[in-house]
């Protein structure tokens, strides 16, 4: 993959994240890590460049997000060792194969999710019995075609009852209540003094917060929600089998 520097990006600011988090070796502590050192920073609507109509330019800020952004942040730091390490990381995250093209850009959040599992780094967390599947036909993104999609999903009332299985630096997605649209809004967990809280963008309060997980539940109408793991950056390339077994874990969010 050719090398490419993204717009904004400000390589003694990473080195300095980068060297403070070398005592923190798993990627759930890396993950808490640097997604507690983006709280309080602002909340950017439409942060990226591009559009059907406008050429990609791959960019990174650190200084505000969306909520999409700040989750893509926080995980290629987290996988990082470097700058263009972590370079590397944020563009296989943002775009489809790494290509930085607006079309291969993962505008839904199905789609990012779908293709991180298949690059191996998120794998999705499923609960059979409380699962959902609901319709939907993405079309918000102007330029993109419409796509038809089964939209899995696990019950909002569900979550009080997994919280046990849930981990620091799980990644929650929310499923819309639209059928034009598959999810409204992300974020982060963190288990925090016996209670689980969400990191996220709010673009309601304006800047990146800590909000308790169940005021979140309780204020927001959801179809429901999809949750995925990251995988810690040590492990090896995947085996055929294995990576056979993530492909059918992809198919499984949209079918």
């Amino acid at each position: 993959m050719k090398a490419l520097t993204p717009r904004g990006l400000s390589r003694h600011r990473i080195e300095e994240l980068l060297s403070k988090a070398e005592v923190h070796r798993s990627i759930g502590s890396r993950v808490e890590f640097f997604s507690h050192r983006f709280l309080d920073c602002p909340y950017k609507p439409n942060p990226l460049i591009g559009s059907a109509e406008r050429a990609e330019a791959f960019t990174v800020s650190l200084n505000g997000f969306d909520c999409v952004t700040y989750i893509e942040t926080v995980l290629a730091l987290a996988r990082a060792s470097g700058v263009a390490d972590f370079v590397k990381w944020l563009r296989k995250i943002r775009y489809e194969r790494g290509i930085v093209r607006w079309d291969r850009r993962n505008h839904y959040m199905t789609g990012w999710i779908r293709n991180n599992i298949r690059e191996g780094i998120v794998r999705s967390l499923s609960f059979p019995a409380y699962m959902l599947t609901r319709d939907r036909v993405l079309s918000v993104v102007p330029g993109l075609r419409m796509r038809h999609i089964h939209l899995r999903c696990i019950m909002k009332r569900a979550i009080s009852g997994i919280s046990t299985e849930l981990q620091t630096g799980d990644l929650i997605f929310f499923a819309s209540t639209r059928r034009n649209l598959d999810v409204f809004h992300a974020g982060i967990l963190v288990h925090e003094g016996g209670k689980t809280v969400m990191r996220h963008a709010s673009r309601s309060r304006g800047l990146v917060i800590e909000q308790e997980l169940r005021e979140f539940l309780e204020s927001n109408r959801m179809a429901g929600v999809i949750l995925a793991r990251p995988r810690d950056r040590s492990r090896k390339k995947i085996a055929k089998t294995r990576l056979s077994s993530e492909r059918d874990d992809a198919k499984s969010l949209t079918t």
